[in-house]
Parts: C-alpha cells; structure tokens; sequence
C-alpha cells in the first residue's frame, strides 16, 4: 500500500469491490418486493428485508412496511413477504390461522437446509447442533424444524452432548466457514476421545458467496491504500468483513452512508477501494465513490 510522496496532482483511482454487493438470496427477495409493489400500494414484510437501512428506506419508499411479530399475529386477510432468512415453522401456522398469503422469499439454500434438517433429524433422531446465532432468524427457523435435541450455538464450552450418540452438525448459512470448521472439529475430537465408536456427522451448509467472501476481500483490499468499507452497522456479515479487511489493510474505514466519509482518510491515497458485505446495495456503493470523486 504506497501513498502519493509528491504534491503534484495524481488522479485518484477509484475502485467497486466486483465481489461486493447483495447475496443470490437477498437480490431474489428484494426483487419479490419489487414486482409485488409495481401492482400494490403496499406490502408487509417480517422483519427488515437486509440489514442496511438505506435499502430498507429505498423499499419503504416504495411502500414495503416492515413489521415484527407481534403485529403479524394480529394481521388477517393480508399478504406478508418472508425475507431470505426464512422463518421458524410457527410463522407458517399464524399465517394459515389467519388467512394471511405469504410471498416465499427464503433463500432457496436455506430452504434445502431446513428440509435436510427436517428430513435427516426425523428419520435418525440425532442430536442436533446448529453453528448459528442464538437470535438470529435464519438459526431460529432452521431449529425449529427439529422437534427436539437441539442446540444453537457458537460455543463449544455450551455444548450439552452426550458423544456416544449421533450428532449431526450444521450451520448458519452465513457464518464464517473457518470457524465453523474449527467448531466442529472439536466435536468430532471430543467424540472420538470419549467413545469406541462415534458417530459425528457434519454437513457443509455453509453459503459459497459468503465462505469466499472473507479471501476475496483480503485480496481486494491489499490493492489500494485507502478502503471505505460500506454497510450497516447491524449487519453481522458487515462487521466481519469489516474486521477482515482491516487487518490486512488499517486504513479501512466503517461507513453506513455517504455522509459519513472523511476527506482527510483519502488524504495522498492514490487508490481507493470501495467494498462492503452481502447486505450492502451496489447504488450504495456507487454513490460512496462519486461522493468520494467530488473530494478529489
């Protein structure tokens, strides 16, 4: 990473993370909305659509209204979008109660993984253990499709196992792929030393777009001496990849929105690289670097 040593006037390069932007999942859902609001003055959706408050307030605009639990179970008669997270199997019962017409906007990988485990955790009856966020609505919903034995966790110290019966692993679809593979070794070593005979099953249910994302960032952020990392400062993915890119490159900075930059970050930087997580837009991205070519 050099920066400019002369005063002399260099045209600044400004570069969008190719690899940035909106999930498979998110882009399906948000698109959902879309087509549904070009024919209605509004659309209800359970929970925020992404986890960036400027797309929230794009759709808002356009009349998606987002509500939380305890409003949807007072709705009847209505049409409710489901984000790309998917929702636990309670979600689906309030809304046949009520008459409500649910929009499937789940990310068609965390459909398959629901049914996996579904299906698997049915017909073995093993102990469940989903590498997830306690309260996150992905893990929420992929835990609910088991009746029992189940545990949703990062911790392998909260762990309550007992490794001489099966244990099927899986995973949040959106968590960091090397540590879950970390969590899960450890299973399997702790079964392996406690029993003759362990039956540790472990599936890779981890997301392509988000197991990559983490290298592709490190290599895009090597390439400039300055990086504005965009997203929303909810967005679990966002502060990962935040923290990724910063230890490879400390002059990344943390911006929700265009107001938040500093001229004085772009200061004798040559080369600036604009990233940020599954849940940032593209026209977010694209107004940061017009922003920042205003300050050049």
């Amino acid at each position: 990473m050099l920066f400019a040593q002369n005063n002399y006037f260099r045209p600044m390069k400004i570069e969008i993370d190719k690899d940035a932007g909106f999930c498979f999942g998110v882009s399906h859902a948000i698109k959902m909305a879309e087509e549904y609001l070009k024919d209605h003055s509004y659309l209800y959706c359970l929970g925020d659509i992404v986890h960036n408050k400027s797309e929230v307030k794009r759709l808002s605009d356009l009349g998606l209204r987002i509500i939380d639990y305890s409003i949807f179970r007072q709705l009847k008669d209505e049409t409710v979008l489901i984000r790309a997270h998917g929702e636990p199997v309670e979600t689906y019962k309030i809304a046949s109660q009520n008459n409500i017409d649910l929009i499937e906007g789940t990310c068609p990988i965390v459909t398959r993984l629901q049914k996996m485990i579904r299906e698997e955790a049915s017909e073995n009856q093993p102990q469940v253990v989903i590498f997830g966020k306690k309260n996150h609505p992905e893990a929420i919903g992929l835990a609910s499709r088991v009746s029992s034995n189940v545990q949703i966790t990062q911790n392998t110290e909260e762990l309550e196992l007992d490794y001489c019966k099966p244990v099927y692993v899986y995973s949040q679809t959106t968590m960091d792929k090397e540590l879950y593979e970390v969590f899960y070794l450890h299973i399997q070593e702790r079964a392996e030393h406690e029993c003759s005979n362990p039956h540790v099953r472990v599936q890779d249910s981890v997301c392509g777009k988000v197991a990559n994302r983490a290298k592709q960032i490190r290599d895009f952020v090597g390439h400039h001496d300055v990086v504005i990392f965009v997203s929303g400062a909810n967005s679990s993915n966002g502060n990962y990849l935040f923290q990724v890119a910063r230890k490879v490159n400390p002059n990344t900075y943390f911006v929700s929105d265009v107001d938040q930059l500093n001229s004085d970050w772009l200061k004798q930087a040559e080369s600036v690289g604009i990233s940020g997580a599954t849940s940032t837009p593209v026209w977010l991205m694209e107004k940061v670097k017009a922003r920042i070519s205003q300050m050049d």
